[in-house]
């Protein structure tokens, strides 16, 4: 919801500036004649529906210019993403990059793998972990896929105490080996 409220903001303080500048622009190149320009100013002093206007619409940009201000030096501390868990003697984070490498380490332990990649995102219902290998084509693929599975899922959740919703193998290619010529000695 906040995200929604940020991006609605943003749109309203960009159309703002974007009429504002125009209208300087506009000014500054003398396409609008000075007499018109200072009765616009006029206006604001005299007329009051239009110096109620421009007050509210000073206020709305004064208050999504110190929003803005406020999420920016916010975000500045943000750290890396994490995944934080409460036990009895403190606070836990473990990192999205420590559960990558340790997927990396379990995947790369199959017999057959040349490749790994991995990926990981949370859920509510636990880590999904997406894992993309090159395989060398010598073992069954769906044997090695399992394997993979079984051994990313047991590691991840044996290290690291957080429970493994998925893990998703994506074999990417079958890795050509070089072939090998003997040399024939006469």
């Amino acid at each position: 919801m906040v995200k929604i409220l940020d991006r609605l903001l943003l749109f309203v303080f960009t159309l703002i500036t974007l009429i504002s500048s125009a209208v300087v622009l506009v000014a500054t190149f003398s396409w609008i004649p000075e007499q018109q320009a200072l009765a616009a100013v006029r206006q604001l002093y005299h007329d009051l529906p239009t110096a109620y206007t421009a007050i509210v619409v000073g206020l709305l940009v004064l208050v999504i210019s110190i929003r803005f201000l406020v999420v920016t030096l916010r975000r500045g501390r943000a750290q890396a993403p994490s995944i934080d868990q409460r036990t009895d003697y403190g606070d836990i984070r473990i990192s999205l990059d420590t559960v990558e490498n340790l997927s990396l380490k379990a995947a790369s332990r199959s017999r057959g793998v040349k490749d790994v990649k991995s990926r990981v995102r949370v859920s509510p219902s636990g880590i999904e972990i997406v894992i993309r290998a090159l395989v060398d084509g010598e073992t069954s693929i769906p044997e090695l896929t399992e394997d993979m599975q079984r051994t990313v899922k047991e590691l991840v959740e044996e290290i690291t105490g957080i429970p493994v919703a998925s893990v998703t193998v994506f074999v990417a290619n079958i890795v050509q080996s070089a072939p090998t010529f003997k040399s024939r000695v006469e």
